[in-house]
């Protein structure tokens, strides 16, 4: 007597839509917002950075050595320039900084 029909009737179970569909879609787009598209972003800039490089800039490896670059070849390697008469072949992909670029050579 003392329940009113509209507490009686809100037992049901609800939407499937609402409530799974919509959070799992904001889960994802949050996701996608602070993780996956900065990740993106930095490679794409990390893959410039690399095709940029070129003969007299100062890289320094993953690995951590520094040095000049000599020559680069299009096997997706450089040769680096450590100290005087010592040079190494460097896959592109491991550079992970270029500490100061040359200008381009006029022709």
């Amino acid at each position: 007597m003392f329940v009113t029909p509209a507490y009686a009737q809100s037992a049901g179970g609800g939407d499937v839509f609402t409530s799974l569909i919509v959070p799992m879609a904001l889960i994802f787009g949050i996701m996608y917002f602070l993780l996956i598209r900065p990740q993106q972003k930095k490679v794409k800039e990390h893959q410039a950075m690399i095709e940029a490089v070129r003969r007299g800039d100062q890289i320094v490896t993953a690995g951590g050595l520094v040095g000049k670059v000599t020559k680069v070849k299009d096997e997706g390697e450089v040769e680096v320039e450590l100290a005087k008469g010592v040079t190494v072949r460097v896959v592109k992909h491991t550079i992970s900084q270029v500490r100061s670029k040359t200008e381009p050579a006029n022709n």
